[in-house]
């Protein structure tokens, strides 16, 4: 009833029938790492290569230009990255540093050159400085190109500069805090901003180069939880084959020691060109994973795994992986046997991602130990909560129930048509609802779906059948 007076005729508009469900963005990565470029300590809204130019050049050591590249190679993903660069704790000068002798009118710093500070170039006794742009040019990398005559091949300079502190990178800086005072965030704390920054949340969580690490493990796993998405993590640089696997055991002292079904564990690292240094390097294999992932989100769909799927930009692997679609003995094998994805790499094949599973596997073999079924229910079940704003305080009546149920049903529909679950309904069931509940203002509804689960054994029964010889004419 309305609190004026009115002597007249009104209309009042009451919901009524079924509200459209949104599906909200999966291929979103959260991103913890370094850069002396860019935004620091903030969430920054990373769509495309240009966007990623902002976090500066993939210098050797700098995860976040790196990890940009490798998704982007994959081809799609929106990246929400946090820069925890500090260049007091991160960079260390180098001070007069010797270069080797100009050859062919060209010198380099012995280390990349990093932070603020420009590079100071003197010549060798120290007397002179050179100035950029009119002695020398240098690029990110520390190449330098000679344009004063005067600096002949064979002679030698002075760089002055600062390079990164890999040791600077501690674990407490990638995992954050939250400043009691000022409710600053830092590190992987950040992201409980996301969605009301951007409207969405990260599903995937990277800190390559740090994933490995006990400590920054655990708090992925925490935030993966957090925010329904999960943890990639990099097995330490140099484990073995049998290293990996024992990770899984009782007596691991790597981050593989979890069995939530949140983590995803990536083994081994993966070569890739640096150019930094003209070289071939091991890179982590987490970021490569997240670029495939966010791309099969894109173009194939959420409830699609990303196993088989080919790994763009690689050049090979850290370790040898045995690997054969029809022998159960090979390592690749062997690896996924523990919940551990690694690399396919047949004959012809190109190198693939290879595996379904989550950390929760072998302990666990309920369906939702494939990746892809429980970013399924995932991403399902935020949808259908945030569309739920809008009946929220309402009054509960029979209409209301009824337009809940419909409006989720008609969501579930639109999932089973395009594939992304096989069959489901949203049902309410008066006996789960009492009176005093209801009463209370608490309303029970029941989801049953299920997400298609991988192919990922295929068996044939074969028989030699004698009397197929009577075909014989």
């Amino acid at each position: 009833m309305a609190a004026n007076y009115l002597h007249g005729v009104e209309t009042i508009e009451l919901l009524n029938g079924t509200v459209p469900i949104s599906v909200v963005k999966s291929a979103v990565i959260g991103l913890v790492g370094i850069s002396p470029s860019g935004p620091k300590q903030t969430l920054t809204l990373v769509n495309n290569a240009q966007d990623a130019a902002q976090f500066g050049a993939p210098l050797t050591g700098l995860n976040i230009p790196q990890a940009l590249d490798a998704i982007f190679k994959q081809g799609a993903g929106t990246v929400l990255v946090v820069n925890i660069w500090d260049e007091t704790a991160m960079a260390t000068t180098v001070t007069d540093e010797v270069s080797a002798a100009v050859a062919s009118r060209k010198v380099k710093t012995a280390f990349n050159p990093v932070g603020a500070a420009a590079v100071v170039v003197k010549n060798s006794a120290g007397s002179t400085t050179y100035t950029v742009g009119t002695d020398y040019t240098i690029d990110v990398y520390g190449n330098l190109v000679i344009l004063n005559a005067a600096i002949t091949d064979g002679l030698t300079l002075k760089f002055t500069y600062k390079k990164l502190n890999a040791a600077g990178v501690i674990a407490a800086l990638v995992i954050g805090a939250v400043d009691g005072s000022t409710e600053a965030r830092t590190g992987f704390k950040c992201f409980v901003d996301s969605y009301n920054l951007f409207g969405f949340k990260p599903k995937i969580f990277i800190a390559p180069g740090y994933s490995s690490l006990n400590t920054v493990a655990v708090e992925m796993i925490a935030q993966a939880d957090l925010h329904k998405a999960f943890a990639y993590l990099d097995a330490p640089a140099g484990t073995t084959v049998a290293g990996a696997i024992a990770g899984r055991g009782p007596a691991s002292t790597i981050n593989f020691i979890t069995a939530s079904k949140r983590a995803r564990l990536f083994f081994p690292m993966l070569k890739a060109y640096d150019i930094a240094t003209d070289t071939i390097i091991d890179t982590p294999y987490s970021q490569w994973a997240a670029g495939v992932r966010a791309s099969v989100d894109s173009n194939e769909g959420y409830w699609i795994s990303a196993s088989n799927h080919e790994i763009k930009g690689i050049l090979g692997t850290e370790r040898k992986i045995s690997a054969a679609i029809n022998d159960a003995t090979t390592d690749a094998n062997l690896l996924n046997e523990k919940g551990i994805t690694t690399v396919f790499n047949s004959f012809g094949t190109g190198l693939r991602l290879w595996g379904n599973r989550s950390a929760s596997f072998p302990a666990s073999t309920a369906p939702s130990n494939f990746e892809n079924v429980q970013r399924t229910a995932d991403i399902m079940h935020e949808s259908i909560e945030l569309a739920m704003l809008q009946f929220v305080d309402k009054p509960i009546t029979q209409a209301v129930i009824d337009s809940v149920r419909a409006s989720v049903n008609a969501f579930i529909r639109s999932l089973i048509s395009r594939g992304a679950i096989v069959d489901g309904k949203c049902t309410y069931n008066p006996a789960l609802n009492s009176a005093p509940e209801l009463a209370a203002g608490h309303v029970l509804f029941s989801l049953d779906f299920m997400p298609p689960t991988p192919m990922e054994r295929i068996t044939f029964n074969s028989f030699i059948d004698i009397n197929l010889l009577a075909s014989i004419k």
